[in-house]
């Protein structure tokens, strides 16, 4: 029981991913068929629609998916990378001032200042040190290369599809990505992430919650900065 109180964060939002996941299969699925028999109706046609394994392989769910997973890393990302310069005085999720930077290897704990607990690569120094010391950054830039690659990727054949059912031409994978459609769809992910991100620095500042290390402490300063509950 230790253990899994002890990944319990973890364990918590990887079912509630799982659910959420299967639920937007299902209502995405519906809405499919919904959709196709909305066009065969209106063109007085036989509708095509699928059955659910074959809308789990399909470039509409893939592209949906792919969509949501791309904005979340680059939140990510840039949430990272930005708070290692800019502070916002009053926020948990900012560093103090004083702190703006990379930081000195004491600071860090890297190499000759590095504990007995430390990492073997913050203790070996060179290149492996360096690149463990921006792993994190890596990873999460990955991630986000790769899902907004592979929503171009499921993207381009969901639009030629439409393109077809409406009579249009079909594009290329690079016309694609000079489309409409696909900024559209990536625009509307990268404002919703953008947003959330910011408002949270700066109401973080004015309100609390007791007990939670996104917030200060309830007695806290509107002031003080970097301080977590």
């Amino acid at each position: 029981m230790n253990a899994v109180r002890n990944q319990s964060l973890a364990i918590f939002f990887g079912l509630l991913f799982l659910l959420a996941l299967g639920g937007q299969s299902i209502a995405g699925y519906q809405s499919y068929n919904d959709d196709e028999k909305a066009r065969a109706h209106l063109a007085r046609e036989a509708p095509e629609t699928i059955d659910y394994p074959s809308y789990l392989t399909s470039p509409e769910f893939s592209r949906d998916v792919m969509e949501n997973w791309q904005s979340e890393y680059l939140q990510f990302l840039l949430f990272i990378l930005a708070t290692i310069w800019l502070v916002q005085r009053g926020s948990p999720e900012s560093k103090r001032p004083d702190e703006s930077g990379t930081e000195s290897d004491r600071d860090q704990k890297i190499g000759p200042y590095a504990d007995p607990t430390s990492p073997l690569p913050a203790r070996v120094g060179g290149l492996v040190t360096a690149l463990y010391s921006n792993s994190l950054l890596i990873l999460m830039g990955s991630i986000f290369f790769a899902a907004w690659f592979a929503q171009s990727l499921t993207g381009w054949p969901a639009y030629n599809e439409e393109q077809v059912a409406y009579g249009l031409p079909t594009v290329s994978w690079l016309s694609y990505l000079g489309t409409a459609d696909f900024w559209s769809r990536t625009l509307q992910n990268w404002q919703s992430e953008f947003l959330a991100v910011g408002s949270m620095a700066v109401f973080a500042i004015y309100l609390r919650q007791r007990g939670s290390p996104e917030s200060k402490p309830v007695g806290e300063s509107h002031d003080s900065t970097g301080i977590e509950g």
